[in-house]
C-alpha cells in the first residue's frame, strides 16, 4: 500500500488536545489549516506550530492569509496586508513618471507583500498560505462616469487583483516571487475562475454557463501563463455545465484534461473546503464528506480540506478519517505516490528566519516601505 496523506483538517483551539494529536498522527492526515480562533498572540502560535511538528514533522501547516478581509492573524506585530485590488489600482497610476510606471511600482509592491506575508507566517512556524487569488474581478455592471464598479462576485470582490488576466498574472507572479524569497510555496485559486459568478459557494452551488473556450481565453489564462511558478492550485466549487455537470474540484475533465493536460500544470491540487455547500451536492444528490473526498481524489485532487468540523465533538472529522480508510481498503480510491510527493514539495526547504531577526532584516524593512 502506497503512503499518501491527503487529508487537511483543523483543530478547535489555541493548543493541541489529545484528540487533535491522535487525528494529526493518523497516516491519512497530511496537514492542517489554521483559523483566527487558533491565534491569541505570536508566542502561542509559534508554540502551537512547534507542537504540531512534534506530532509529525512532515505535517503541512496552512492558513488563508491573503490580505484585506482574508487575513487570519492581524495583531501582535502582524502587518496588515492590503487587499489585492489595491495592487491592481496601483498598476493603473502612472502619474508624472510616465506610461507603465504604475505597473512597475505595482509589481515591486506585490513582491514586497508576498515577502512580508510569507516571512511573518514562517517566523511563527506556518508553512503555506492559500494565496494568491487568481480570479478576475468582473464588474457587476458598468459604473456611471466617474463611479466605481462593484464586483459581480461578492465572495471574491477586492480579493482579486484586477479584471484583466494579464494584470492578474503579473501581479500574482510578483507576489509569488515574494513568497518564494521567504521560503514559502503558493496556491493559485479558484481554478478555473470564481469571479464571474455572483453566488457564494460557501452557501450555494454557483453555476457559470459560459463555454470552455471563453473561460480558457480569460479566467483560466493566469494558470496557463504562470506555468511552473505555480506550486499548487485550489479549484472552485463552481459548476461549469458546458464542460462538466460536477463542480471543478470533482471533475476529471477540469483537473486532468484541462489543468494538467492542456495547461501543463505539474504542482499539487487541493480541494476547497468539503464542508462548503458547493461540495455537499454531487450530481444533484447530497453526499457525505467521505463521499465528497473520494470523488475529489478520484477526479485528480492530491489533498482534500475539511474545515471547521473540530468545534463540537469532531465527529465529522473522525467519520472522514474512518470513511477514507475504509474506502481505501475497499479500493474506492488509490493512494498516489505522486500526490504525496507533491504534498511534501510544498513544505519549506530551508529554516525560517525567527521573528526578532526578521524585524531588523534590511530586506524586510525595505519590503514594508514598498507595500502600498
Amino acid at each position: 500500500m502506497h503512503f499518501h496523506a491527503p487529508l487537511i483538517i483543523d483543530i478547535a483551539g489555541t493548543r493541541l488536545r489529545k484528540v487533535d494529536k491522535k487525528r494529526l498522527s493518523h497516516p491519512l492526515v497530511g496537514g492542517l489549516i489554521l483559523f483566527a480562533r487558533n491565534f491569541t498572540d505570536r508566542a502561542q502560535l509559534t508554540k502551537l506550530c512547534r507542537r504540531i511538528k512534534k506530532v509529525r514533522s512532515d505535517l503541512l501547516i496552512a492558513v488563508d492569509h491573503e490580505g484585506g478581509r482574508v487575513q487570519r492573524f492581524k495583531t501582535d506585530g502582524f502587518t496588515h496586508l492590503p487587499p489585492m485590488r489595491a495592487l491592481g489600482q496601483l498598476w493603473l497610476q502612472d502619474g508624472a513618471a510616465g506610461e507603465g510606471s504604475g505597473a512597475m511600482r505595482a509589481t515591486r509592491a506585490a513582491t514586497a507583500c508576498g515577502y512580508v506575508l510569507g516571512a511573518e507566517l514562517r517566523a511563527c512556524g506556518v508553512d503555506l498560505s492559500f494565496t494568491p487569488v487568481l480570479d478576475l474581478d468582473y464588474p457587476a455592471e458598468l459604473p456611471a462616469k466617474g463611479g466605481v464598479a462593484s464586483s459581480k462576485s461578492s465572495v471574491i470582490g477586492d480579493r482579486a487583483f484586477a479584471a484583466d488576466p494579464r494584470v492578474v498574472t503579473l501581479l500574482a507572479k510578483s507576489l509569488m516571487h515574494g513568497l518564494q524569497l521567504s521560503g514559502m510555496a503558493n496556491c493559485g485559486k479558484h481554478f478555473p475562475g470564481h469571479g464571474a459568478v455572483a453566488a457564494d459557494s460557501h452557501t450555494d452551488v454557483p453555476v457559470d454557463p459560459r463555454p470552455l473556450k471563453t473561460i480558457l481565453a480569460a479566467d483560466a489564462q493566469p494558470y496557463s501563463w504562470l506555468g511552473q511558478a505555480l506550486t499548487s492550485v485550489m479549484p472552485a466549487h463552481v459548476i461549469y455545465p458546458k464542460v462538466d455537470a460536477r463542480p471543478a474540484g470533482f471533475s476529471a475533465k477540469w483537473l486532468g484534461a484541462v489543468l494538467r493536460g492542456q495547461l501543463g500544470f505539474t504542482g499539487a491540487v487541493f480541494s476547497d473546503d468539503l464542508s462548503m455547500a458547493g461540495a455537499r451536492m454531487l450530481d444533484g444528490q447530497p453526499v457525505s464528506p467521505t463521499e465528497a473526498a473520494v470523488a475529489a481524489l478520484n477526479a485528480g485532487c492530491d489533498m482534500v480540506l475539511l474545515c471547521n468540523q473540530s468545534l463540537d465533538d469532531g465527529s465529522e472529522l473522525d467519520a472522514l478519517i474512518d470513511g477514507l480508510t475504509e474506502a481505501q481498503l475497499k479500493g474506492q480510491w488509490l493512494a498516489s505516490e505522486a500526490s504525496e510527493a507533491r504534498r511534501r514539495a510544498l513544505l519549506p526547504a530551508a529554516p525560517a528566519t525567527d521573528w526578532d531577526t526578521l524585524m531588523v532584516q534590511p530586506a524586510y524593512m525595505q519590503a514594508l516601505d514598498d507595500m502600498p
